[in-house]
């Protein structure tokens, strides 16, 4: 396990990053833990997961499209469009390659934390989340996206998925297919609950 790393963890992102996306890390870790509690996920990977989630954010894009190159990631059309998905895919080759992290659940929470994807593991879902409930969010709706976190992560999940590709879709911006299928997987689900409600 990874988790037992924390320490370096720490001190690898407040070397790799601002001093905003730092103080986000580490909020992020807490609102993980603080989730995963919630939800029964394990949480100290959440928490480790947490930390680790943006770890290339303030990586210059020319030094991750040489990562990608490194380890032999071929970015799809959609992918080359979006830069800001970037460091979820580098984050998950730097922490595989270059910090010998071997937790695959950790690896998938960071590679998934942008774009999600269907059939996320609970500790996806958990980070996915917590990256918009953070304590020092403070976009217009994060109140409301906090109560559906604290009610249930499916409601949360979709309301996310909701918000972000109805702003790329007003933006004019492709939206990546991992997104969509996550919003469909989620709908669905969603919608099936709120039959068995009635």
């Amino acid at each position: 396990m990874d988790t037992g790393r924390n320490k370096e963890f720490v001190e690898e992102i407040k070397k790799k990053l601002s001093e905003y996306r730092f103080y986000h890390s580490l909020n992020v870790a807490d609102e993980a833990k603080r989730l995963a509690l919630k939800y029964g996920a394990d949480p100290e990977k959440a928490y480790t997961a947490g930390l680790v989630h943006d770890i290339m954010k303030d990586t210059p894009k020319n030094e991750q499209l040489k990562l990608f190159e490194k380890y032999n990631i071929k970015l799809t059309p959609v992918e080359l469009e979006s830069p800001k998905t970037w460091h979820a895919m580098s984050g998950e080759a730097y922490l595989r390659n270059e910090l010998n992290v071997t937790d695959e659940e950790i690896l998938k929470a960071v590679r998934y934390h942008t774009t999600a994807r269907a059939g996320m593991s609970l500790l996806e879902k958990v980070l996915y989340i917590a990256d918009y409930t953070s304590a020092e969010r403070n976009y217009d709706d994060v109140d409301v996206m906090r109560e559906k976190a604290d009610r249930s992560l499916e409601e949360a999940m979709l309301y996310g998925l909701q918000f972000t590709i109805n702003e790329m879709v007003a933006e004019g911006r492709a939206v990546h297919p991992d997104s969509i299928h996550a919003y469909n997987e989620v709908a669905i689900s969603e919608n099936k609950v709120r039959k068995e409600v009635k």
